[in-house]
């Protein structure tokens, strides 16, 4: 039987990356899955592969910061496709522009940052926490390698501070949403190849370098690494996990 049968998943920031190969591992599965991105040609065309694999796929555009848009789909998706039992809080943006660059260049980094990766989270949480409450769901957060340390390598306070918040976030929910059966877990990815840093990776090829040669298993994630924890925390397998972080960072964190 598949571990996500008879479940509605909602992942954000779904058209690509990380956030597309959950969508598409919790498709083969057995969820039926809604896909929403800022992109909605993105989330259109993951959806689209999905349904030509045999699996149930719905996608709306959606941009997390915007909080009554949230309310919005969540309401949309009630009526369209049903009850949401699962959540992914994937969406996110990084910029590697440190507090001593040009004033207005650093608040913009600052503002745009918190918005997405952690105000959205909040936004679209909260739109569906009444779904997930009513039908004891799970919620998976994704945070970083940076929900513990700020990488020596050039990157944002505004990003080291989202993400240290995502993971407090996550404790705090886990913490208060389990007496209503609701799991509450986060995943913490290492250097993952995608879109979103794909300039990076061709424009400086000595920064890759450092993360992979801190890296015990000596390479960079892929999107699909993140697809076996993400299942895990959002099926039965995880039924006692709750307020965790599964690191996904090819042991970067030890050493």
């Amino acid at each position: 039987m598949p571990l996500l049968e008879n479940h509605i998943a909602v992942i954000t920031g779904a058209g690509s990356g990380i956030g597309r190969a959950i969508a598409l591992g919790y498709a083969r599965e057995g969820a039926r899955v809604v896909l929403l991105d800022m992109n909605e040609t993105s989330a259109a065309e993951a959806a689209r592969e999905i349904r030509e694999a045999g699996g149930s796929a719905e996608s709306f555009a959606l941009d997390v910061t915007r909080r009554d848009d949230c309310v919005a789909i969540a309401k949309r998706i009630a009526e369209k496709v049903g009850p949401v039992t699962i959540l992914v809080n994937n969406a996110g943006i990084a910029r590697r522009n440190g507090m001593t660059g040009a004033d207005d260049a650093v608040i913009k980094d600052w503002e745009d940052i918190i918005a997405i990766n952690l105000t959205g989270v909040f936004n679209v949480t909260h739109a569906f926490l009444g779904s997930l409450r009513a039908i004891k769901g799970r919620i998976v957060n994704i945070g970083s390698i940076q929900s513990f340390i700020h990488l020596r390598t050039p990157s944002s306070p505004a990003y080291t501070a989202s993400k240290h918040g995502v993971l407090g976030f996550t404790k705090a929910l886990a913490a208060e949403l389990g007496k209503d059966g609701v799991r509450v877990n986060a995943i913490g990815p290492g250097f993952i190849e995608t879109p979103l840093n794909e300039k990076v990776r061709a424009s400086n090829p000595d920064l890759i370098k450092v993360f992979i040669d801190h890296t015990p298993l000596g390479r960079a994630g892929k999107p699909e690494d993140i697809v076996g924890p993400a299942i895990f925390l959002a099926s039965d397998l995880s039924s006692y996990v709750s307020g965790s972080i599964v690191m996904v960072d090819g042991g970067y964190r030890t050493i």
